[in-house]
């Protein structure tokens, strides 16, 4: 009995590191996969002379990012440090979107600029280097949506 114990202890143990060891490589692919989908977004904007299509695009792009970080947001039980890194990137794509559209204070973004935005928008992206290190459930919610969307 004792012994059945201490291996059922020590299973946990390498379990729980093998989960946070997953976890961390799960930050740096979803930070990668919003990457990649906004890239595709972006070489769907630049292939199009059509601004009302490049419009649709990035707004589509934004709102399936920030209906991916919703519905997380809804269904899962996140901690502090998740809840505060999801929440400030939902801001920054909303305000990416509030840019495009022209509201909550921003004058809209005009057609002829819109590729100019985009690469706006590609670059903070890129370079906000923010390291989204939450949950591997949560990492998996918002992959999961993503690609459902």
């Amino acid at each position: 009995m004792k012994t059945k114990m201490i291996k059922l202890i020590i299973c946990s143990f390498i379990l729980s590191l093998a989960i946070q060891v997953n976890a961390n490589a799960q930050s740096n692919s979803l930070t990668t996969i919003i990457k990649q989908h906004f890239n595709e977004t972006v070489q769907n904007v630049k292939s199009t002379d059509d601004a009302e299509q490049k419009r649709v695009h990035l707004e589509n792009s934004f709102s399936d990012i920030l209906s991916a970080i919703d519905r997380v947001e809804k269904s899962s039980s996140l901690d502090g440090e998740d809840a505060e890194q999801l929440a400030s990137l939902k801001a920054s794509v909303s305000d990416k979107l509030n840019q495009l559209n022209g509201i909550d204070g921003y004058d809209e973004i005009q057609d002829e600029d819109l590729d100019d935005f985009t690469d706006y928008s590609q670059q903070d992206m890129e370079q906000a280097n923010r390291n989204i290190t939450i949950s591997l459930t949560t990492a998996l919610l918002i992959v999961i949506i993503l690609l459902l969307l």
